[in-house]
């Protein structure tokens, strides 16, 4: 059923992590209910709306990441491509920054 995906290490934690996040943002909710407010983002958002843009955010970091890294191990002539781990933790970073001050 999953043939088509490649399930790397890297693949199967960032996946592991957002199932984490929604488990621990839906207790969360249960337990202390969102309030609105406004930070560094445009509008004003809640815990839940702050969760998604952060993921987005996220996922085009990596796709931005696979995208160039063919370019990077050219340009810095490198024997392998960068580590996709580098990209899960500026996607982490950046998802830490938006739940923050979001």
């Amino acid at each position: 059923m999953f043939d088509w995906m490649v399930w790397t290490t890297p693949v199967a934690v960032f996946f592991s992590c957002i199932g984490l996040m929604l488990v621990g943002m839906t207790v969360w909710e249960i337990k202390s209910p969102t309030v609105m407010r406004k930070g560094f983002l445009p509008m004003a958002t809640t815990r839940g709306d702050r969760l998604f843009i952060g993921l987005l955010g996220a996922a085009y970091i990596n796709l931005a990441f696979v995208g160039v890294a063919g370019w990077l191990t050219e340009l810095m002539s490198l024997d392998s491509e960068p580590s996709v781990w580098i990209s899960l933790g500026l996607s982490i970073v950046w998802l830490l920054g938006v739940m923050r001050k979001g």
